[in-house]
């Protein structure tokens, strides 16, 4: 039965991506579609677009603050950082909000950040007090087991300018092999694009302004992505590209692949039943104290 269902999973995901490709309107897209081999297959708008002058000028004026919250992250952050230096030497700049790790995480990502803060423990706050240091014209959110697709400055800023957006985020990868994945990365992504809603593993990415102008992140223990998404899709869609960043896969590993979907799920109903998110982040994260 196991080996059926593995079979039939790897199936229903070559053939939804399939289905995808072939109804999806090219009118989406700036150009002609191309696609990518990782694991399955994957849509990708081609990276070398022609730019314009003014979007040229554009381009080289403004700048993106990557901001990063962590929590005894030290095991894997120094590869996620390393992977951002290319943008600090194009004149992007990288600030970590540490939320009290217990780790080494802070002498860690010292040598590859351009700012080490430390602020009060949960994401919505450290993303907030990270995002009122920030010089950059663009905020990027950015998980720490998260890397982003080759050109990110340009995606993102040729994107926004092109099409007028005020916020936006990728799609996404999962790093686990398991053909499920490949199920859940389609889900997650057809579900953002079509809701306007954007999770925190998708890189949301907002232009400053705009995110002061909303008061930033609404300050609660979990659902913060899902909170800020349903007051920026207030002013505009968000900007959907379909370079994927990559993000770790192992709660889902850890915990269980089904278990971890009933309990997203679980989470989101909750949420949307308005159960106070402290109560919903004391399930998603059984081991930190929480403080009332």
């Amino acid at each position: 039965m196991k080996r059926i269902l593995l079979h039939f999973s790897a199936f229903l995901a070559r053939s939804t991506y399939t289905t995808l490709v072939a109804e999806m309107p090219r009118a989406w897209t700036p150009g002609c579609f191309s696609v990518q081999a990782w694991g399955l297959s994957f849509l990708q708008i081609p990276p070398d677009l022609p730019l314009s002058k003014e979007v040229g000028r554009d381009l080289r004026k403004m700048r993106l603050s990557i901001i990063m919250p962590v929590l005894n992250e030290a095991p894997a952050i120094a590869q996620t950082l390393l992977a951002l230096q290319p943008l600090r030497e194009a004149g992007h700049e990288v600030i970590v909000v540490d939320g009290g790790s217990h780790h080494d995480t802070i002498t860690v990502a010292t040598p590859y950040a351009d700012k080490i803060i430390q602020g009060p423990r949960g994401r919505s706050h450290q993303m907030n007090t990270g995002a009122k240091l920030a010089s950059g014209e663009i905020l990027l959110f950015l998980h720490g087991d998260t890397f982003l697709p080759g050109r990110a400055d340009r995606l993102i800023i040729e994107g926004m300018n092109r099409k007028g957006s005020g916020w936006g985020r990728f799609d996404v990868i999962l790093s686990g092999k398991h053909p499920l994945f490949r199920i859940i990365e389609i889900l997650m992504n057809w579900r953002s694009r079509l809701s306007s809603i954007a999770t925190g593993d998708q890189a949301i990415f907002v232009k400053r302004e705009l995110f002061e102008a909303i008061g930033g992140f609404p300050e609660i223990d979990l659902m913060e992505d899902i909170a800020l998404s349903k007051i920026l899709k207030k002013y505009g869609r968000p900007l959907c590209l379909y370079q994927r960043v990559l993000t770790s896969s192992r709660r889902w590993e850890k915990k269980g692949l089904f278990r971890t979907i009933f309990l997203m799920w679980f989470l989101r109903v909750a949420y949307f039943f308005k159960v106070n998110p402290k109560r919903l982040a004391k399930l998603y994260y059984p081991k930190i104290e929480w403080h009332e």
